[in-house]
């Protein structure tokens, strides 16, 4: 790392001692290098961040959402600054009049909506802890939530009011009060008042506050305020405390980074909201947003739709996951494949033109002006027409995704680095370097950052080329702990870092490689250790297949997968090999298994994987790895001990197969 261009070392590494392995040297952003920058002025608590853009800013737009009349959906209609703060106070007050006061638990349970945030703010107005509930961290979430944190009032999106009455009486302890963004049904009122719940419909709450004065308590930038549930692969959900001052913190950071490469964020920018609020991702994005008294416009919920919403919305900033980026990858991909010759050829003349010119660093936008007008813009129109900046989080983007989508969108597409007990927003990519491709870019202006050696998967923090290790963070950005779970905290928090569980390699430039994760580890038969999710990372660099879940264990001296294949690379295959059958029929074919299995020991040659890192057999599974069969978590991590539940007859076959193969 002698020549670094975007970080600063602060401190020396240290080799191990006491029991603790060796630590790499302390790295901060370059921008941060005489200190970490100061709070936004005026700005100590999250109320502070809505509170100072209604005066700023009372006629800009808001929030918008779009209303559906007879099957028919409208434009967005929206809400300025000055009416969301009205609709706040109302909801305040109505909060105030049940007799529930400052460190309270509010929970909230719906998709993105105006509501959603509006209730987040009269938490943020009256020193509530706002606490995310959502059933797709798995059956029993909700109710394991309200009790968890102690919830006893909760706003609920219409449709999941059954959901709630299904948790009583378990949860008649602690939840008091119901109320429903929408209506609510006589039977629902009923079955509710039976429990001893009062449940109200939104416009009724609005109304339980009238004539009624209740003062704003004072807050503190150490205040709580929010417990935000993390989706665990294995056990039951965490409660992370989160702080006004490490959101505060956050948004500082982000606002300080963006202006010091001139992407600073306009009042005119808008935000497609549809990342759940229920992740810190969004949330902090859209506390970003009001910050500066820029637009949010929200979602229908429907992900069918989401094509229909950003062209209408025409936003400017898309926060997104690599699953959806790789569906837009894909379906750009098919359209460009299927079309005529002369299309294709001029596609692909420009792409790569435009790709050579942002390699020989050229600004995006001076790439290629002119392919730009004449063929990329289809693509960018397709996206609303106004896209600049694109941030993907959650999980790696493949390079190959990332790359073409920074060429055909116009925009920025950059990956950022984060957990819900680092509020998000740990590390972020810059425009306009390519070399950043395939990495999450520097830390952010207000963390510091090293790694720490992991002897076990032979991970050293101390190399002085390519050191890697367990990513540790430092700083204000940091979660207060687990709630009620001081022993979980201890785990991950040691001398004021806090150790993420991934592991990453630093770049010669000072950027962040994300390339396994410290807990996904098993061993062979023949005592050789392997790293799994190091394995899928480059097995997914294939382009014939979509995802890959490897598996192995110490009865069992190789590895087997289970893959997701590509729809149009098999189909293409198997249209020039003249194998028929459609896509699910194919992925039983041996032919086809064979085909695949060749392209990924193809990609393990050109990695140099070693011969036990191999796999030796593959299932073909044409329905993606999804939440609805409880395979991934809401921010599509893999659920290792779900898949081995869920393919453990196909695994067993898988080696079965194989063993007598050896055998005979």
């Amino acid at each position: 790392m002698e020549e670094k261009k975007y970080v600063v070392e602060v401190e020396k590494g240290k080799e191990a001692k006491d029991g603790r392995p060796s630590v790499g040297p302390v790295y901060r952003s370059v921008t941060a290098k005489d200190g970490f920058p100061p709070l936004l002025p005026g700005m100590e608590t999250c109320w502070d961040i809505f509170r100072n853009s209604v005066e700023k800013f009372p006629e800009n737009r808001m929030v918008g959402y779009r209303e559906t009349e007879d099957g028919k959906v409208g434009d967005y209609v929206w809400l300025t600054y000055k009416e969301v703060y009205e609709i706040v106070m109302k909801v305040g007050a109505s909060i105030r009049s049940c007799g529930i006061s400052k460190g309270a638990r509010c929970g909230i349970y719906s998709t993105n909506c105006p509501k959603w945030i509006i209730s987040m703010q009269a938490c943020n107005a009256h020193g509530l802890y706002c606490v995310p509930l959502y059933d797709s961290l798995g059956a029993g979430a909700v109710e394991y939530i309200i009790c968890h944190a102690e919830v006893s009032i909760a706003f609920v999106e219409e449709k999941k009011i059954s959901e709630v009455l299904k948790t009583l009486p378990n949860t008649r302890k602690y939840l008091k009060t119901l109320v429903s963004f929408g209506k609510v049904k006589s039977d629902q009122k009923e079955e509710a008042e039976r429990m001893g719940l009062t449940i109200h419909s939104w416009d009724e709450f609005l109304l339980l506050g009238n004539n009624q004065q209740f003062d704003l308590p004072a807050k503190k930038k150490s205040d709580i305020c929010t417990i935000m549930y993390t989706s665990g692969t294995t056990s039951e959900p965490k409660g992370v405390l989160i702080s006004n001052e490490t959101v505060v913190t956050v948004v500082s950071g982000i606002k300080f980074s963006l202006t010091s490469i001139n992407e600073e964020l306009m009042q005119d920018d808008v935000y497609l909201s549809y990342l759940p609020l229920a992740h810190i991702f969004d949330r902090v994005v859209e506390e970003l947003f009001i910050s500066i008294g820029a637009s949010i416009g929200y979602w229908r919920g429907d992900v069918k739709l989401l094509s229909e919403d950003i062209k209408d919305l025409k936003p400017t900033i898309l926060c997104s996951v690599p699953r959806v980026l790789d569906r837009i990858y894909s379906g750009l991909m098919e359209k460009i494949s299927s079309a005529g010759a002369l299309k294709r050829t001029l596609f692909n003349v420009a792409y790569s033109y435009k790709l050579s010119n942002m390699n020989n660093g050229y600004r995006l936008e001076e790439a290629s002006p002119i392919f730009d007008k004449i063929v990329f813009s289809k693509i960018k129109e397709g996206l609303g027409g106004k896209l600049r900046l694109i941030l993907s989080g959650g999980a790696p983007l493949a390079p190959s995704v990332e790359t073409f989508l920074r060429v055909v969108t116009c925009a920025h597409v950059l990956q950022g680095y984060g957990l819900t007990e680092s509020c998000a927003a740990s590390f972020i990519a810059q425009p306009n370097d390519m070399a950043m491709v395939g990495t999450v870019g520097p830390p952010v202006p207000n963390v510091d950052v090293c790694l720490e050696s992991v002897p076990e998967m032979g991970y050293d923090a101390l190399l002085s080329t390519t050191p890697r290790g367990e990513i540790c963070i430092r700083g204000n950005t940091l979660f207060t702990g687990y709630h009620k779970r001081e022993d979980l905290t201890e785990e991950v928090m040691f001398d004021g870092w806090f150790h993420t569980g991934d592991i990453g390699e630093w770049q010669p430039d000072g950027c962040m490689k994300i390339i396994d994760r410290k807990k996904n580890i098993f061993k062979l038969s023949q005592g050789e250790y392997v790293s799994v999710e190091n394995l899928e990372n480059i097995y997914s660099l294939a382009s014939e297949i979509d995802s890959a879940w490897v598996y192995g264990n110490s009865f069992e001296s190789f590895l087997v997968a289970v893959v997701n294949p590509n729809k149009h690379a098999l189909e293409s295959w198997a249209q020039e090999h003249e194998v028929a059958g459609d896509f699910s029929s194919l992925c039983q074919h041996p032919r086809a298994k064979a085909y695949i299995l060749e392209k990924l020991n193809k990609i393990a040659r050109e990695n140099k994987l070693k011969g036990f890192e191999l796999i030796k057999a593959v299932h073909l599974d044409p329905m993606p790895f999804d939440m609805e069969r409880d395979l991934l978590t809401p921010t599509f991590k893999k659920k290792r001990p779900q898949l081995l539940k869920y393919y453990k007859d196909v695994i067993d076959t898988l080696y079965q197969e194989q063993n007598e193969k050896r055998q005979s």
